[in-house]
């Protein structure tokens, strides 16, 4: 399995980005997809998680509102809208993907990662 995500770049606070992170080399229905966060001295965050058929999602409390998770199953891909971002919000995002059913938001429990887009956002 593979995942590229992209879509991350430069934005004043209060704008929009949509990053993408699209699948290979596996089933992607068979997976539910995450997508973490990680700022530079810090360690990696949870950011957000869908379900396989993308019917479930759960998000961190403080993107909760402001982001949004889908995925197109036929696209092999999954999406975050990252809407109203704030210079905290400055991170490399990554998308991993997942297995198992439990315990959602632990890194330990996603099998694959991709490499990570960057995500900076200016006050």
């Amino acid at each position: 399995v593979q995942l590229q995500a992209s879509g991350g770049g430069l934005v004043q606070a209060g704008g929009s980005l949509r990053l993408s992170c699209a699948f290979s080399g596996g089933t992607f229905s068979s997976y539910g997809m995450g997508w973490f966060r990680q700022a530079p001295g810090l360690e990696r965050e949870f950011v957000t998680t869908i379900s396989r058929s993308g019917g479930t999602t759960d998000y961190a409390d403080s993107v909760k509102g402001r982001f949004a998770v889908s995925r197109d199953n036929a696209k092999n891909t999954v999406y975050l809208q990252m809407n109203s971002l704030k210079p905290d919000d400055t991170a490399v995002y990554y998308c991993a993907a997942r297995l198992k059913v439990l315990d959602k938001r632990n890194r330990s429990t996603y099998d694959y990662w991709g490499r990570g887009t960057q995500v900076t956002v200016s006050s």
